[in-house]
């Protein structure tokens, strides 16, 4: 009947406002897996499967959040723990140590050590490499696992990664470490970057085939501001350091880098217009936090290592964190750096959390279907005078039909303004 019609559209009404609440609402999320390639920054624990020995496998990495060592490099949680909590999932279990868990919402590749480029490269030019747990190997595993989360031979794959987030990184650091630390040239390290870019490129190639859309793909650190680079590299030259006492060649060095993978990121969007790419620009968040440390919450002395060993640092080779005669200095939520070249559970936090900011829709995509404001304005003047005009139409309805007026219903107009 038309006397019905005013409720039903309020009820429609109501419905609608509450599924788009439902699908705006970050807390609930859009994506149902996050899968993490990469190295120490992105780790939550392969590197203990894989060299058990290592440091970060003893306290005080881990202090702050787990309260033991879990094999991250900080003291605390990776940025990838906090996107994965901002996002609804889980943190990531390390791939290596998952033989009979459900990896369906998430699993982490990642290394500590890891390089972008396989074993073999570095070989050909005699630098030593401790591990090869390259992106080659980490999409070996993930190749492997795949056909245990969806049915590859179907389209199941494609559907179920589309609604994963892949973490590509960050990648590329160790690339460069172990030429710089084994004495060789700025230039002759410099040509290794076009390669890792390439092998970047492809390892996002390789997982779009596979039916991936969507990634979050990180450059990297200012490496001249991390207290092992400033330790190893240190200068009598006051023009080789910026006004923060960074190393200034290093820092252009990761500029460089970056420069090269924003460019490939481009070039990827124009290949591929179905997929979502972001580039994390963890570069410039961690520069905003050594040029102003204080509106961080971070203390002076803000470019030394907070958990090492002696020296203008708090970082040296022979006295690693996690080792014996290696300290804690100070508290961990007021430094930046963790062990030289990590950085602490409160610098990680500050940087998903500029991330979430600066790419909220990447983060939470269903929040692209109605603006926030707009969803207010809609909702607000739904579900706030729901109630009074409610209240109206059982009073009244009694009286006339709340239709739109007619000849037969202008007899009832008159008495219908009296109530209003």
């Amino acid at each position: 009947m038309a006397s019905n019609s005013f409720p039903h559209l309020y009820l429609f009404l109501l419905i609608t406002c509450l599924l788009l609440f439902t699908t705006a609402n970050p807390v609930l999320g859009f994506y149902k897996s996050i899968f993490s390639f990469g190295d120490s920054l992105a780790d939550t624990g392969n590197v203990l499967f894989s060299s058990p020995d290592e440091y970060v496998g003893k306290l005080p990495y881990g202090e702050t959040y787990f309260h033991q060592a879990t094999g991250r490099s900080s003291d605390g949680r990776l940025v990838i723990d906090f996107i994965a909590k901002s996002v609804g999932l889980p943190l990531l279990p390390p791939y290596l140590a998952s033989s009979g868990k459900d990896l369906r919402q998430e699993v982490n590749f990642a290394v500590g050590g890891a390089t972008a480029l396989d074993a073999s490269f570095f070989e050909e030019r005699k630098v030593s490499v401790p591990k090869n747990a390259s992106l080659k190997v980490q999409l070996k595993w993930f190749r492997e696992l795949l056909p245990s989360l969806c049915n590859p031979s179907s389209n199941d794959c494609h559907e179920f990664l589309k609604t994963s987030l892949i973490l590509m990184g960050e990648i590329g650091t160790n690339d460069y470490n172990h030429p710089f630390f084994q004495g060789r040239s700025l230039g002759e390290t410099q040509t290794f970057i076009p390669e890792i870019i390439k092998a970047i490129s492809f390892a996002i190639k390789v997982l779009i085939k596979e039916g991936a859309v969507t990634f979050m793909v990180p450059g990297n650190l200012p490496i001249g501001c991390a207290a092992l680079y400033l330790t190893e590299f240190r200068s009598p030259e006051i023009a080789d350091y910026d006004e923060t006492g960074c190393i200034k060649w290093l820092n252009e060095f990761s500029m460089y880098h970056n420069k090269l993978l924003q460019k490939e990121l481009d070039i990827l969007r124009e290949m591929h217009p179905h997929t979502n790419i972001i580039y994390a620009d963890y570069y410039s968040v961690v520069m905003k936090i050594y040029q102003s440390p204080k509106p961080f919450g971070f203390e002076s002395g803000i470019l030394k290592a907070c958990c090492g060993g002696e020296g203008p640092y708090n970082c040296n080779k022979s006295v690693q964190c996690g080792s014996v005669g290696a300290r804690v200095y100070g508290d961990p939520s007021k430094c930046v750096n963790w062990d030289g070249f990590h950085l602490t559970e409160a610098a990680n936090k500050i940087i998903a959390n500029a991330l979430i900011q600066e790419h909220y829709r990447f983060f939470f995509p269903a929040t692209r279907i109605i603006s926030n404001t707009t969803y207010m304005l809609i909702c607000s003047s739904v579900l706030v005078p729901l109630p009074i005009l409610i209240m109206i139409y059982y009073n009244f309805s009694k009286y006339y039909y709340i239709v739109f007026p007619d000849k037969k219903e202008e007899a009832r107009d008159e008495e219908l303004t009296q109530f209003m």
